[in-house]
């Protein structure tokens, strides 16, 4: 017996016909969506602020404008994570729309008001996250339609599985199961070829399908994807996406840890994975709080250097920026990006992009000072001075931060299609989150000669954001490259190829069932992504960054991985 759960978005702003594409596309009996990211949470936050009423996912209830009717036709029922911070909102806009489904929502996880009382300061948002249960709770009723604020990625889809096979909230392998199921499909094409490092090996990418679970009673599953569309399912394609935005072997969900380093794939047939052997253990007795707050305001602008002299070009600039700024703001960060080459055969490759990055609590010093003296270096500063663009007023940024609060403290309550509601408990088994003991590597490879080559030419990454922290996860496809990965790309070693993270924390997880490294860089986005600390404020290409830098392979494996 097997549920057929598919996934129609990864994030809020993804393909809007994704939810009609996946109806029409084949058979289903649950259609989930992710809309919600830390980033998400401060948008939704600042919806809210300008309009009670709001606070949810607006393509959501545009999609379901579209495609609720054909749901119902075929029978298959939604659950996504739209509701953001206002779920109830969300429930009542889809009810006027008048299709006759019944639809329920999940709460609790809104804890604004009581965020003082938790010492948790006071953010613009502060959401726990949720497990499965209320979802359920919400199928039994014979809801058509649920959505939910803040549960976790994965709980949209454990809670139609958990629902579908009547799973006890101590069977932990299967939840775990379901749990690294869910965590494959909920970034969407993350998983049938998105962000892959070995994309080029994609006969199609021209427009890549949904991913599907086919889960199991015992919580194996099959993630595939309709017949007919574009993009991959592969071994590759679900290890890379398994190894995004972890930390290590365990993944701590609310309603189980699940070991994502007992997770087996093995190829079912083409564009079929099969992932099989996931152990759970009882969940953390504490949940995660996403915390928002307005951090200040910050203002941008870059510079184009061409030609000569880049570096001078660039001190000048900046010393007279700063000379003529009537006060300095509390952060003012320049970074010289060398995009240039000499004796370029075009103007761009010749050039060089010097940017200027500003932060303060006060929006004057951001504002609009900040920007007119920029502009007025314009005719009194290097040769060929240009900007990419005008610089702005300045506007505000965001700050996230993680916190963790006892989970009884935290309500869990669906509210069934006819108004009424029903508390759900939190876990009672629960089981302090511990690291794992480093695994046995495998036997170190006998010296042999090398060749100095990008890592890339071996291996694959995918990289992601943990709020201010990036995880990086590394892996190869055989035996014979892991047991060089292993002792190759220590610690140490990663800090040598990413210079950015030499004097920060990092962490390494051995993964040998992936044959896979994870790392955990701390601090490296700074305060998260809305802060927009660092060129790449997601940490969406650290991995790729990682596989361009050149590191001595054995000649065997160069050579070995080139006729693969």
């Amino acid at each position: 017996m097997t549920v057929r759960i598919g996934n129609c978005s990864g994030f809020y702003g993804d393909r809007i016909s994704a939810m009609r594409e996946m109806l029409e596309g084949g058979e289903l009996d649950y259609l989930t969506g992710d809309y919600l990211a830390e980033l998400t949470m401060l948008i939704l936050g600042r919806d809210r602020m300008k309009d009670a009423s709001r606070g949810y996912a607006k393509t959501f209830l545009r999609q379901a404008e579209d495609c609720l009717g054909l749901a119902l036709d075929k029978g298959v029922k939604i659950v996504a994570n739209a509701g953001g911070l206002n779920p109830s909102g969300l429930a009542k806009a889809l009810d006027e729309l008048g299709s006759g489904a019944k639809i329920a929502y999940v709460e609790g996880d809104d804890l604004l008001s009581r965020a003082q009382e938790l010492g948790l300061g006071t953010p613009l948002t502060a959401n726990a996250y949720l497990g499965s249960w209320g979802i359920v709770e919400c199928l039994k009723s014979g809801a058509d339609v649920v959505v939910t604020g803040r549960v976790t990625d994965a709980s949209v889809i454990v809670g139609p599985a958990a629902h579908h096979f009547g799973w006890s909230r101590t069977g932990y392998d299967a939840l775990a199961g379901a749990v690294v199921a869910g965590h494959v499909i909920e970034c969407g094409t993350q998983a049938t070829g998105g962000n892959y490092s070995f994309f080029t090996e994609i006969s199609d990418m021209g427009r890549p399908g949904f991913p599907i679970a086919e889960i199991e009673a015992d919580g194996s599953s099959v993630i595939t994807k309709h017949d007919g569309t574009g993009g991959a399912v592969s071994v590759g394609t679900v290890t890379a996406q398994l190894l995004y935005e972890i930390t290590g072997g365990r993944y701590a969900n609310p309603d189980v840890t699940a070991r994502i380093d007992s997770a087996i794939l093995l190829s079912d047939s083409s564009d079929r994975v099969r992932i099989s052997g996931v152990q759970g253990e009882p969940p953390p007795p504490t949940l995660k709080v996403s915390l928002n707050a307005l951090g200040g305001f910050r203002n941008e602008f870059t510079l184009i250097l061409t030609g000569l002299d880049i570096d001078a070009k660039a001190e000048l600039a900046q010393k007279q920026f700063e000379s003529w700024l009537p006060a300095r703001p509390n952060e003012l960060d320049w970074t010289l990006v060398r995009t240039d080459k000499p004796d370029a055969d075009t103007e761009e490759t010749a050039s060089a992009l010097l940017r200027c990055v500003a932060r303060d609590s006060d929006p004057n010093m951001v504002g609009r000072q900040f920007s007119s003296v920029a502009v007025e270096l314009a005719l009194a500063s290097y040769p060929g001075f240009s900007l990419t663009a005008p610089p702005g007023n300045g506007a505000p940024y965001g700050v996230f931060t993680a916190a963790y609060v006892d989970a009884a403290e935290v309500p869990h309550v669906a509210v069934l299609p006819d108004g009424t509601s029903r508390d759900v408990p939190q876990a009672s088994d629960t089981k302090e989150l511990e690291p794992l003991r480093e695994p046995e590597l495998p036997r170190a490879r006998p010296q042999e000669p090398t060749i100095r080559v990008p890592l890339g030419t071996i291996a694959a990454a995918r990289s992601g954001d943990k709020g201010g922290n990036a995880n990086v996860g590394v892996w190869v496809r055989s035996d014979d490259e892991f047991s060089w990965l292993a002792a190759a790309l220590t610690v140490d070693q990663l800090k040598v190829m990413l210079p950015e993270a030499k004097a920060l924390t990092v962490t390494r997880h051995v993964l040998p069932h992936l044959r896979a490294v994870n790392f955990v860089i701390d601090g490296i986005l700074g305060q998260g992504v809305a802060s927009q600390a660092r060129f790449d404020p997601q940490a969406k290409g650290l991995g790729e960054w990682l596989r361009s830098r050149h590191i001595d392979i054995p000649e065997t494996l160069v050579f070995q991985g080139e006729l693969a």
